[in-house]
């Protein structure tokens, strides 16, 4: 029996989701290598698999399909740069025992682009995302302030990536030929990088640089799978399914790296879980509306 496009997409989507989830797994395979270098290496290889597996898939109209224009190339090299800022981040917080602010600020990036829609795109908040809003921010306040400093970490994940979703917004450029110019504009300088950098024995083994190269394959596969996905299934079912990833790095911090979950991190992450299950409810209500007004 077939499977339909809709059961293809739902599992493209479980399979990016799970991937990313265990994405901390994998770098901490690379804790010995300083995360600036793991990152030159990736913003490399991954250029060199995106290129290739969309050779594959365009053959001839490969250069038709990498064509844009000056204006977006100034643009892409932006939201680069945020990209690239994100998973310096991440690769360095997972790399320093900090899984579970990686967690938090992911589960903390819906709101933070539905809180830039309404400063940049001028989107209109009903009550109920009002309502989310301020939840996470006072629960994620509430854990600055138990702290004795802002979660720095998880904020910067949640900012960095909500404003590299804002600028790709702006721009008419396909997923995987915008983070292929993404990469190949900012590969001399990664180059440039891991030329001057200097030899680290543990980063000589044969192991290492394997693990290595293929940080460009675990970059791309879970976004082919993405967009894979985003084109058979409801943003809606989407949005449920992205919480999968922040649950499984979340699980992994404290059940199997025994990251400190503090008091202040259970009311954090209570306060967010909240305010997102509000606003997925609030969205599939909304979707099934369209759904009846249309039939």
């Amino acid at each position: 029996m077939p499977i339909s496009e809709h059961s293809k997409g739902f599992n493209a989507g479980l399979f990016c989701f799970v991937f990313w989830g265990f994405a901390p797994l994998y770098f901490k395979l690379l804790q010995h290598v300083p995360a600036l270098n793991i990152i030159a290496h990736r913003i490399v290889w991954a250029a060199f698999f995106i290129l290739a597996f969309l050779a594959i898939r365009e053959r001839k109209s490969l250069i038709s399909t990498l064509k844009v224009t000056k204006k977006q190339l100034f643009i892409l090299l932006i939201s680069g740069s945020l990209v690239i800022s994100n998973w310096l981040i991440f690769v360095w917080a997972v790399n320093d025992g900090q899984i579970l602010a990686t967690s938090l600020g992911y589960f903390i990036n819906p709101l933070v682009n539905i809180l830039f829609g309404l400063l940049f795109l001028n989107e209109r908040l009903k009550k109920v995302q009002i309502i989310a809003l301020l939840i996470a921010a006072s629960a994620t306040t509430y854990l600055g302030v138990y702290i004795g400093e802002p979660p720095w970490i998880a904020l910067a994940l949640a900012v960095t990536f909500g404003l590299y979703g804002l600028v790709r917004k702006q721009l008419d450029v396909r997923p995987l030929v915008g983070l292929f110019w993404e990469t190949v504009l900012l590969m001399l300088p990664a180059i440039i990088f891991l030329s001057l950098s200097p030899a680290n024995e543990n980063s000589t083994h044969t192991q290492t640089h394997t693990l290595l190269l293929l940080s460009g394959l675990v970059t791309i596969l879970p976004l082919i799978g993405f967009n894979y996905a985003a084109k058979r299934l409801t943003l809606t079912l989407i949005g449920f399914l992205q919480y999968i990833a922040p649950t499984i790095s979340f699980l992994i911090a404290v059940l199997f790296f025994n990251e400190e979950f503090t008091f202040g991190h259970r009311v954090a992450f209570t306060g967010i879980w909240t305010a997102l299950l509000i606003i997925s409810i609030h969205s599939l209500h909304t979707s099934q509306q369209k759904q009846n007004t249309n039939n």
